[in-house]
Order: C-alpha cells, then structure tokens, then sequence
C-alpha cells in the first residue's frame, strides 16, 4: 500500500511537550503530513504548560486522550520542581505499564566517530533502582546521615521484557541479543534479570545468539567496537546510561529516539530534554522526534513510511549541506524539515 493509499487514519494523541517541543514537533507533524500517513491527531497538553492550564503538569484530559487512542506522540516536558510533583515520563510509564524501552542507535552521519553502528537497546523500564523505594535514616542531630534505596526486580518483569526482546529482535531481522547485568556484584537484584533473560532465551536459541555481558566491560566495548553488539538488553538504570552512550556514538541525543511499549498502549519521544537555552529561536534539531515518529509508523504497521521518513533523514545528513547547528550546520529546524520533505520522493 502506498503512502498515499490508507483508507482510514490512525488516531493519536500529540503532547507538543516544554522548551523547543513545538517547533519539534511541529517540523515532526508536517513530515508525517508529507508521507500521507494518515494520523488523525488529539492535540494535549502536559508539563509547564499544562501547570499554567490546569494546575497538575499531567491532566486528567490527556491521560484520557492516551487511553481512548493506546498511541502518542510526545514532545520532551519538564517536570516542575517542588510541588510534589514527580517525574511526567515516570508517571506515564507506571501508568500505562510501558514496561519496554527501545532506543535505537544508528550511524546516519558520514563524518560522525562510527560508521558501522546499528544497535537497539532494549530496557527494562517500570522497575531497577527508578522505582524510587528511598529515605533517609537520621542519626543523632543530622536527619539526612544516612540514604537508603531499594531497587526492585520482578521475575514476572524479567520474563516480560525478555520476551518482548526476543520477539522485536525476530521482527525486526536481528541475530544476536546481549543481556547486560552486574550479577557478579549486584547477585540477587541484577542475578535475577540475567538468569531469567537467559531462560528466556534458551526458547530461542535456534533463532538467535543469547550473551551475556557485565555492564562495565559493555560500556567499554561500546567504544571500542559498537558494532559488535545488536540488541542490547538491560535493567533500567543500565539501560539509561548506556542508551545515552549509544547516541554519542552517532551524533549525540539530537540524533536518539526512543518508544515505550507496553501490553496495550506506546509512546514515542526524543530522548533528549526541552533545551531550554535555545527555545524560540527555530535552530532545534527534530530527528530524534522524527526518528520516533518512524518507530511509530512500524508500531502500526506503516513499516514502509517508516523506511521512507528514515531514508529521507539520511540523505539529508549525508549530503551535508542542510544541517542544524547541533551537526554542524546553520539550517533551522524549519529549512532542516523541509530538506527532508524534499527528499521523500
């Protein structure tokens, strides 16, 4: 089916999101519009703005939108400080059991440090170390002498997540998953994500490799040669690290998508923050927000848009001549959308 040939649209909720979200997400929208893709879109709001709108920086209306649609779209948000209020992509995770983070990496830069990478991380996202099971212990006049956490691994999470990888890796061609611990240390907490990963993957060892690799030695073999590794999966705390090395890898978190899946609902974003310092001035850089919307496109199936919108962001970074400032250039975001609009053929 061509791009130009869906017979229904798809609907979805959008999160224009904090800082540089709607000039992101607008360049992002316009893209997708050339594509055909054919997403019938719910505008909500969430952070800051919607603080100012209805007093809680995650409403009642946009939770709604999410559950009616199972699909967003989101801009990066800021999580206001004080207030009690906790983190927004903490909360979306928890509340909607977004249980799998896939953040891709891939080398689109012909001058960047790597030319050979192509991994997706796959992260454990709803437990680890960010269920923030913390306090202080007081001892004599100091009420903060003391800080204890606890990090918390369901095997039932485990399983899950492993499963999922499995499945992702099978779907989208991948030979090879390393599961990424520190059981050698952390024997019970990561002892049982490795074990249960491994377990997991045991049903599937005719169709791919299962590794295993201590979670230091990996983030030094990611530099060294990240194109050794394929499918990367991990707890959550790991898997934020290392998603982040991955996109220094190819050109920094300008560069860095990322979705979150669960049972019945996801959630596609850039990884990076709002970048306040450089809000309003039309020079944000929009392909980790147009690489998410390309993970979205395979999530309901458009897998050809998908390849287009991909295809399209890459000859516009190879030819090198419409770039935004991040990659070396001097094109806005709006210029930068256009080249790849341009070159959707």
């Amino acid at each position: 089916m061509s791009s130009q040939q869906h017979a229904f649209s798809v609907p979805a909720t959008l999160i224009v999101g904090d800082g540089i979200g709607p000039e992101i997400v607008d360049a992002t929208v316009g893209v997708l519009k050339a594509l055909g893709a054919g997403i019938d879109w719910e505008y909500c709001d969430a952070g800051l703005a919607a603080v100012k709108l209805y007093g809680d920086p995650l409403p009642r209306s946009t939770l709604e939108s999410i559950r009616r649609t199972r699909l967003a779209l989101k801009g990066p948000l800021i999580t206001p400080v004080g207030g009690g209020y906790r983190s927004i992509n903490v909360t979306l995770r928890k509340e909607f059991q977004l249980f799998a983070n896939i953040r891709p990496a891939r080398s689109f830069l012909p001058d960047g440090l790597f030319k050979d990478v192509d991994v997706i991380l796959i992260r454990e996202n709803t437990e680890g170390l960010y269920v923030g099971v913390e306090h202080y212990i007081p001892i004599g006049d100091d009420p903060r002498a003391v800080a204890e956490a606890s990090g918390i691994i369901t095997r039932f999470g485990c399983r899950r997540v492993a499963e999922f990888a499995c499945q992702y890796a099978l779907k989208t061609g991948r030979k090879k998953i390393t599961i990424v611990h520190k059981a050698n240390i952390l024997k019970a907490l990561t002892g049982l994500f490795l074990e249960t990963c491994q377990e997991v993957g045991r049903q599937y060892q005719d169709r791919l490799t299962i590794e295993e690799r201590i979670i230091d030695n990996c983030a030094m073999q990611l530099i060294i040669n990240p194109a050794q590794f394929d499918v990367i999966l991990t707890t959550n705390m790991f898997g934020d690290i290392l998603s982040d090395e991955c996109a220094g890898l190819v050109g920094g978190l300008g560069m860095a998508p990322g979705a979150n899946i669960g049972a019945d609902t996801a959630i596609f974003e850039a990884v990076h923050g709002s970048a306040p310092d450089i809000s309003g001035k039309g020079i944000a850089n929009p392909t980790a927000l147009m690489l998410a919307a390309a993970l979205m496109l395979d999530h309901i199936g458009q897998y050809h848009n998908a390849e287009r919108l991909r295809d399209a962001i890459k000859q516009t970074l190879q030819e090198g001549n419409v770039r935004t400032p991040d990659l070396g250039g001097n094109a806005s975001t709006i210029q930068y959308a256009e080249a790849v609009i341009r070159r959707l053929g």
